[in-house]
């Protein structure tokens, strides 16, 4: 079976670490990790991107552990996401035989993504790059931009700041600070930080790494876009860049076999230089030189959305990448106590609404 990382034990350990209640079971056929959650009117059981199972009458055992988990904790909903799409087919006949009533809700996970194929030679993957991305890419020290790996937890102050902006002009939620400390605390995960300088130089006179001559010789004739030569971290900030400022970042998630590219976000400044797309090909030939097989961009829009949809702009930059569509089952509460669900969902849609 396919485990994605959301239903991994590492992702048991950041449940772990949030201090969230979670129930992991693993059958001969199935797997699920199940995190409970909490409302004014009770608790239901949320398995992202699960259960995991290998066919049709394997996702009944899952969804049977499920239930029986649910009724000891007098839970008053499942929440499930099979990672296979034609697992929604099967699912009202599996509610029906387990007694409990299905419902379509609104997508937590993304039920389509776009993936882009590591495997291959350095070639290979160089032609499914867009060129124009290439181009920005290959002169983005020239311009005063270098990209910047972290684990350092006082960084993800520069994420949120970003996604805050992005936020108020969208009208979206942001994670705290502690569950995005959080999950860079985790093995798996790796903050990537865009700095910009117009000077091009730091403060000790040292120019930029990537526009050393020999920082400049990687295959296919893609330069190092590293952090500045002689900068150090100190206090969680970084000596030498009293002229720079952060104007994109990114957090990646890595597990055996995929690089998932799940949170980001990119000021005004970075939008002109086009921060995103250079730091978009820096995550993936990272993942290619790890020995990562997969590139997951985590989420586009459905299939013959309007131009107005929310997610229409990064759909199209991510299909820029000759990369191809996954389809996820998408996301469904199977009822237990249908009275109480009922008034979840009103008060669910009153908050939505405030």
């Amino acid at each position: 079976m396919d485990i994605p990382i959301t239903q991994s034990d590492e992702w048991a350990k950041l449940q772990q670490d949030l201090d969230e209640r979670y129930h992991q079971r693993t059958g001969k056929d199935y797997h699920f990790l199940a995190i409970e959650k909490h409302t004014p009117v009770g608790k239901y059981l949320y398995c992202p991107y699960g259960p995991v199972a290998s066919d049709e009458k394997s996702l009944e055992h899952a969804l049977k552990e499920l239930r029986n988990i649910a009724r000891e904790l007098n839970a008053l909903f499942i929440r499930i996401e099979p990672t296979d799409a034609h697992f929604s087919k099967l699912l009202p006949e599996a509610a029906k035989s387990l007694r409990l009533k299905l419902v379509k809700t609104k997508d937590l996970n993304p039920k389509e993504t776009w993936l882009l194929d590591l495997t291959g030679t350095e070639e290979e993957l160089n032609s499914k790059l867009p060129s124009r991305l290439l181009r920005y890419y290959k002169s983005a020290s020239k311009k005063g931009i270098t990209i910047e790996k972290s684990h350092n937890l006082a960084d993800i102050h520069y994420l949120l700041e970003l996604q805050r902006t992005l936020a108020s002009e969208k009208g979206i939620n942001t994670f705290s600070e502690q569950y995005l400390a959080t999950e860079l605390q985790q093995p798996f995960a790796t903050l990537y930080l865009v700095w910009y300088d117009q000077t091009k130089t730091v403060t000790n006179g040292n120019t930029w790494e990537g526009d050393r001559p020999e920082a400049n010789g990687d295959t296919d004739g893609w330069p190092s876009l590293g952090a500045p030569h002689g900068a150090q971290r100190h206090g969680g900030k970084c000596e030498d860049r009293t002229r720079q400022e952060i104007i994109a970042a990114g957090l990646v998630f890595d597990d055996e076999t995929t690089r998932y590219n799940l949170q980001g976000a990119q000021s005004d400044e970075g939008r002109k230089l086009h921060a995103t797309g250079i730091l978009t090909i820096q995550l993936i030939l990272d993942a290619k030189s790890a020995g990562k097989q997969i590139f997951d961009f985590w989420g586009i829009a459905p299939e013959g959305s309007p131009s107005t949809h929310p997610w229409a702009g990064f759909t199209n930059f991510k299909k820029t990448f000759a990369g191809y569509q996954k389809n996820h089952a998408g996301t469904y509460d199977l009822v237990l106590h249908p009275i109480k669900y009922k008034l979840y969902q009103l008060l669910r849609n009153i908050r939505r609404k405030i």
